[in-house]
């Protein structure tokens, strides 16, 4: 048995060595397929969780034109979580299953969403900080070795490129705006800037699946070389809007070809992770509130289908 086991193995590495996708009827192993439904569900979550923060401000959006911006970003916020539990599910996992690990804090997402939006200014940084972040983390996606992962996150990058230049937009807004709105987008940034580090993901010494994500094209790229990615692009933005990123530490370093930074607060990140970041209990509740106050939706979604079928049936018996 273990030799038909390795021989799977050596033939599904090979496979992936050669740059082939791996489909859901595929042989896999079975920590690739953990691997797989961990990080993708957490994804999922993530754009669900993600709507929270942002779907505060839509009520308070301060012209129609940004009002129908920000309903239009949370809708495709939406679709991203529906894409990506659908591609989940073809791994033998059930959408109930990963709400339940969602809703019982079992499954992670994205430290950034624990944290609050407290002013209008705030929903143009997440546009260009965090969705920059994101588009650089997914645009590798794309060539992730899972079909079902890659293919949703064509078209997810092509809608994330669209919130990051709608966030931009924001700030350059406020930046040649009044000296009141340009603090409001000084102070964004500097409550931002950390965080949006963070999403990243620990430092590669410290990342328990870097190693393995690698050698089976799950990722291409390592946590850190992403990191300095994001911040050799985003640094000379901050620059032409005016505003100073946070961090006393951050120069240009000619012999590497990037910026240096200072030290992230990986104890900050940690406690997040955990828990106890600043709206992680009122992001859980949201999410479970909502999930309970929609259930009478998905009942009547299940048994309108369910009619559509016994009707389909009648008229071909």
């Amino acid at each position: 048995m273990s030799l038909t086991i390795d021989r799977l193995e050596e033939e599904f590495q090979a496979k992936i060595d050669a740059g082939q996708n791996i489909e859901p009827k595929d042989w896999m192993p079975e920590k690739y397929r953990k691997t797989h439904i961990r990080q993708i569900s957490q994804h999922a979550h993530s754009e669900i969780v993600g709507m929270l923060p942002e779907g505060n401000w839509i009520t308070r959006a301060p012209s129609l034109r940004r009002k129908v911006a920000l309903l239009a970003k949370v809708q495709d916020e939406a679709g991203h979580g529906l894409y990506l539990y659908s591609a989940t599910e073809t791994l033998g996992i059930s959408r109930d299953e990963l709400f339940e690990q969602l809703h019982s804090g079992k499954a992670k997402y994205s430290s950034i969403f624990n944290y609050p939006t407290l002013s209008w200014a705030d929903i143009g940084a997440i546009g260009w900080l965090v969705d920059g972040a994101a588009i650089i983390n997914q645009v590798m996606l794309t060539r992730t070795s899972y079909g079902p992962y890659a293919r949703a996150m064509v078209r997810i990058c092509k809608e994330e490129s669209f919130h990051q230049r709608q966030g931009y937009e924001i700030m350059l807004t406020l930046c040649r705006g009044t000296q009141a709105q340009k603090d409001m987008a000084q102070d964004s940034l500097n409550r931002w800037w950390w965080p949006s580090l963070m999403m990243f993901g620990p430092r590669d010494a410290e990342s328990t699946h870097t190693e393995q994500s690698m050698k089976w094209k799950i990722k291409r790229k390592t946590n850190d070389e992403l990191r300095q990615q994001f911040i050799d692009i985003t640094v000379p933005q901050a620059e032409f809007l005016g505003l100073k990123v946070p961090d006393e530490d951050l120069k240009w370093n000619e012999e590497r070809g990037h910026y240096d930074f200072g030290e992230i607060n990986w104890d900050e990140f940690w406690q997040v992770v955990k828990g106890n970041g600043p709206c992680n209990k009122e992001r859980l509740d949201a999410r479970r509130s909502a999930y309970e106050n929609g259930a009478w939706v998905r009942e009547a979604a299940m048994a309108y289908a369910e009619k559509q079928e016994q009707k389909r049936l009648a008229e071909v018996g």
